[in-house]
């Protein structure tokens, strides 16, 4: 089994970033290593195949790991799921910074495919829909590869201008995509994922990219209406991951210096 966390620094551990897929565990390594500099991070990974799983599983780390309350640190997938685990454990909780999240309401997917659609070519689009029906047939033995490209295709669309293309990725779980994808698409077009912002009690900061396809709209709009401290951040020139683009990587390290 996949180890499920990795340490930065020294104790006390306030901090953790978590990361996005679901399912990519690694991807966020740099900005652990970046902020370590100040202060003890933890990059859990999660390794559980359902929403319910990693929210436990998440607790349990923070638990034996950490000097709760902590900060948690999301991006995209990961910032989804520490909203969700703030909403459940207010109390291990002392401030949710959501990088690069995905869009809380369903009405915002259309600019969202719209964005992905003009910024790749005919051939990549075709071989997204290519993708995508290989990762839901359960015939498919090579999942793994298909998520490796189809993350590939969805991070050039995402991308102003990225600092590097490597990524840090150490696994790739097909499994826990398919799945969490689901039940994340089923609490957002329920309205259940928005309604659980008004059980989260910490400020929120979401800081997003205006070049990131997950529209700013469907983030900043929704939460403003269930949170009641919230502060949004909008960085230029900007994706989907801004630790890896050349214009905003200082700007986004030094809003995070200043939150935690």
């Amino acid at each position: 089994m996949m180890m499920n966390l990795r340490k930065y620094g020294n104790e006390p551990f306030k901090v953790a970033v978590i990361h996005g897929g679901p399912g990519a565990p690694g991807e966020v390594a740099p900005m652990a290593r970046e902020l370590s500099s100040i202060c003890g991070i933890l990059e859990p990974f999660q390794t559980e195949d359902s929403i319910e799983g990693q929210i436990l599983e998440l607790r349990d780390i923070l638990e034996n790991n950490a000097e709760a309350p902590v900060i948690l640190i999301g991006h995209s997938w990961g910032a989804w799921l520490s909203y969700m685990f703030a909403a459940r454990y207010p109390e291990l909780v002392t401030k949710l910074i959501l990088v690069g999240c995905g869009s809380f309401e369903e009405k915002y997917l259309v600019a969202m495919n719209h964005s992905r659609t003009n910024r790749l070519t005919e051939e990549e689009n075709n071989r997204v829909g290519e993708l995508f029906r290989l990762l839901n047939d359960s015939n498919n033995k090579n999942k793994k590869d298909s998520l490796s490209e189809f993350g590939k295709l969805m991070s050039k669309s995402d991308s102003f201008k990225p600092i590097c293309f490597a990524d840090e990725i150490l696994d790739f779980q097909p499994e826990v995509f398919e799945n969490c994808m689901k039940e994340i698409n089923y609490l957002r077009s329920s309205k259940k994922l928005l309604e659980l912002g008004k059980e989260i009690k910490c400020p929120v900061v979401a800081i997003h990219g205006e070049y990131d396809s997950h529209t700013f709209e469907g983030v900043e709009k929704p939460l403003s209406t269930v949170i009641e401290d919230f502060k949004f951040i909008l960085l230029k020139d900007c994706g989907h991951s801004p630790w890896n683009e050349v214009y905003a990587k200082d700007e986004f390290y030094q809003i995070l210096r200043e939150e935690i």
